[in-house]
């Protein structure tokens, strides 16, 4: 099975590093916050779905050996996925994870030729299931990172997705742990379009209407009332969307899972 690297650039000039492996109909995977092609659950799902698409994986910009720009914008990142769509060939199928399960949508829903979509677990809070995030999160993340802090930027956004406290302190002894602190001023990126989603508010309803094409939201049967609760509630704001439960999975869902659902819904 071939595997390439290459390096693309988006409508800003900004170096969009990715991976492409197998053979098959185009399908762009798109992480979530601080994940990239170095870590993160797209390695192991690409691989699991290399024999029946060409998949693409991508460090998002600011990650991995992908560039940045000074301008922290969803539109920015839509763009980059509509240059990696283009070099897949057009239209291809998407499926993003956690926040770039959001990227993704607002990509289908700004014109970005995506044939179909699949969500895993977009983290929207959308009632009173979870705290909602602080109203002065954006203000202390962006201090956090500008002073330097970006360790400090890690341990608060693990504890508002709920990572219990020894979680957190077993973490930081682990090598993974310079590599979150490495990327972590990109989730200004993540937050620049999730903020408003985190609020506890019901999600607007049209706010998505040309995302169009037929889209799956999934979950994982073992996930918190309040993730599911957010799925469920996205799965019913998108015109053609169909809401699905992965058994015994969390947020942190495993690629042989995940895999036979993406398969089979991506090829009916």
């Amino acid at each position: 099975m071939s595997t390439t690297t290459g390096t693309i650039r988006s409508a800003d000039g900004t170096k969009i590093a990715y991976e492409r492996t197998g053979d098959g109909p185009p399908l762009i995977i798109v992480d979530g916050a601080l994940c990239y092609r170095g870590q993160g659950p797209s390695g192991p799902l690409a691989a699991a779905l290399a024999t029946d698409f060409t998949v693409f994986t991508y460090d998002r910009r600011g990650r991995g050996e992908s560039g940045e720009s000074s301008e922290i914008a969803v539109e920015r990142e839509i763009e980059d996925v509509e240059a990696l769509a283009k070099e897949a060939g057009g239209s291809p199928f998407v499926f993003g994870a956690s926040s770039g399960a959001m990227l993704g949508l607002e990509a289908a829903s700004h014109g970005v030729g995506v044939e179909k979509l699949a969500m895993y677990e977009p983290p929207l809070v959308v009632d009173d299931t979870h705290r909602p995030l602080p109203a002065d999160w954006m203000p202390r993340l962006n201090a956090m990172i500008t002073q330097g802090r970006n360790g400090d930027a890690v341990g608060e956004f693990m504890r508002f997705v709920d990572v219990p406290a020894f979680g957190l302190v077993i973490m930081r002894l682990l090598p993974v742990w310079s590599k979150l602190r490495n990327v972590a001023p990109t989730l200004r990126y993540d937050f620049a379009f999730l903020a408003d989603l985190q609020q506890g508010r019901p999600l607007p309803e049209t706010r998505w209407s040309t995302a169009t094409q037929p889209t799956l939201v999934a979950d994982g049967g073992k996930s918190p009332a309040w993730m599911r609760n957010g799925c469920k509630a996205m799965s019913e704001v998108l015109p053609n969307a169909t809401y699905q439960t992965v058994p015994g999975q969390t947020h942190l869902v495993k690629a042989k899972a995940l895999a036979p659902v993406l398969r089979e819904y991506f090829t009916a």
